[in-house]
């Protein structure tokens, strides 16, 4: 089925242990190609579509397995991985940083990123990365802005 593909991410997510941080970790190639060839924007960009593709896929994949939020669905990790890595210069060092910050934002569940699980379906199980990967955008491009990055 399509949005098992999909949501896991071509098979990532069935990977353990740590399926969100490996999926993540392979989003980061992608992320540096596209920033590369493309730019900032059209890397926001695939960040939206591939939200909104998750949004689809895991709402149908959670409703046809039974979960919540299963581990298994990863294209969120993806989603906003390439949204924190969006304003962030092309060296090892800043996407080290964005990779970082959004696991950090991702697994505690900080509040904004706390509001995201409230939603229902596709949509609660994607808006929480989506809001950890605007946070970390938001503290890369700072450090960009200030020098340090």
């Amino acid at each position: 089925m399509i949005a098992t593909v999909l949501s896991t991410w071509f098979g990532v997510g069935f990977l353990r242990p740590a399926p969100g941080t490996i999926a993540s970790a392979v989003a980061l190639p992608f992320a540096w190609l596209i920033l590369w060839k493309l730019g900032p924007a059209p890397l926001a960009g695939a960040s939206l579509v591939a939200f909104l593709t998750g949004v689809w896929s895991t709402g149908a994949y959670a409703a046809r397995t039974g979960g919540e939020d299963p581990s298994e669905c990863v294209i969120d990790e993806v989603a906003g991985q390439w949204l924190a890595c969006a304003t962030a210069p092309l060296t090892p060092l800043a996407f080290g940083i964005a990779f970082i910050l959004f696991r950090f934002f991702d697994i505690t569940k900080l509040w904004p990123v706390s509001l995201g699980e409230r939603l229902r379906g596709g949509w609660g199980i994607m808006a929480d990365d989506m809001i950890a990967g605007a946070l970390s955008a938001i503290v890369v491009a700072a450090l960009r802005w200030r020098g340090l990055i």
